[in-house]
């Protein structure tokens, strides 16, 4: 495969991430922020297994797609992404998440009780529609004008106090432009900062909102307690592999029609109270099924990564917007894991895309 020598948002960044997460929460232990003690060195063990597997996974997909072929079926691709309709569930994205906003009666960055209702079904159908749609839309259709529509949408997603949600859209449309628009280096650089400083603001500003809780770290303290507060609790689930015996991922796949949060049952069955918390991308699967159950998925995440890598790099296009999305949601899976239904269902909608207008074929065959 003709990758780039230096491709810095291919799959191997999430192992790069994971390696700097860990960093970021040994500052924490080191300064022990609001008295975090650290975690057993098997946990480092099995993360490390985790990666691995993530690797395996890379590398396997590589050996299949050798001396294959892509080609795109035209006419079906146009009949799913022409200008009109893409644009029109970028525009009914940011109607319905005005209407979220009028249905809370507020901003929920600004309130604790607001953000935590924020996440409704017509949230969902927003973000659903918004984010593949508006990098989509940069993708394939260079129309400054699209800008503009992009930052409504960061705007009205910020303030709904998630910065996840946040960081995804940002960084997706980043990747979207880096891919499609050989963005300069210096010009990549400056983005990253601005995503870094959106982190702290956002992150900050929403947990000072929180009416029930006080918190005295400023903003970068507040980064690294974060990292390690979430590998404390992945310590913790390492020891209580498979106790919540698939109700994580039932609950994830269950979203649209239940109202309980995945993280939720993370924080109880961790801390031993109700408190939405996460436990990086392995604590949910080493809960639900134990220490396999996690090496599958790792290996599934790395090998579907790599093969909408290699497409997108192959045949660019909205293949470049499918791969940012997922890929800026694998990064922001590192600390929150898969507990969202709407991500797999990005997942599943890519990867329906791809099957409905790719084909592939041996080198040499017609």
């Amino acid at each position: 495969m003709n990758y780039k020598n230096f491709d810095i948002f291919s799959p191997i960044i999430v192992v790069l991430l994971v390696i700097l997460y860990l960093v970021f929460s040994f500052v924490a232990f080191n300064y022990h922020l609001k008295e975090l003690v650290g975690i057993n060195t098997n946990t480092i063990g099995i993360i490390f297994l985790g990666l691995m597997a993530y690797i395996i996974g890379m590398i396997s997909i590589k050996y299949l797609l050798k001396n294959r072929k892509l080609s795109i079926k035209e006419e079906k691709l146009e009949k799913i992404t022409s200008e009109k309709i893409i644009l029109s569930c970028v525009i009914l994205g940011i109607l319905l998440q005005i209407i979220n906003m009028i249905y809370l009666g507020g901003i929920p960055l600004f309130s604790g009780y607001l953000k935590a209702h924020a996440a409704t079904r017509i949230w969902l159908l927003s973000y659903l529609l918004f984010l593949p749609s508006i990098n989509i839309l940069l993708a394939k259709y260079h129309d400054r004008r699209y800008y503009i529509l992009f930052i409504v949408g960061l705007l009205l997603f910020v303030c709904t106090g998630y910065r996840t949600t946040a960081i995804a859209i940002v960084l997706s449309v980043l990747i979207t432009i880096y891919y499609t628009r050989n963005l300069p280096w210096k010009y990549l650089f400056i983005a990253l900062v601005a995503i870094f400083i959106l982190l702290l603001v956002v992150g900050y500003v929403a947990v000072q909102s929180i009416e029930w809780q006080t918190w005295t770290l400023n903003p970068l303290e507040l980064l690294f307690y974060r990292a390690g507060y979430t590998l404390q609790v992945l310590d913790h689930a390492v020891l209580l592999q498979g106790s919540t015996h698939g109700q994580l991922l039932y609950n994830t796949l269950m979203g649209f029609f239940k109202s309980s949060d995945p993280r939720v049952i993370v924080g109880l069955t961790t801390l031993g109270y109700a408190h939405s918390t996460t436990s990086m991308i392995f604590g949910p699967a080493l809960l639900d099924f134990g220490l396999y159950a996690m090496l599958i998925q790792m290996f599934i995440i790395g090998g579907l990564m790599n093969i909408l890598y290699y497409i997108q790099r192959s045949l660019g296009g909205i293949y470049v917007a499918l791969y940012a999305m997922l890929i800026a949601h694998v990064i922001i899976w590192i600390e929150t894991g898969p507990t969202d239904l709407v991500i797999i269902l990005f997942f599943v909608i890519s990867i329906i895309i791809t099957i409905y207008t790719i084909t592939i074929e041996k080198e040499g065959n017609k």
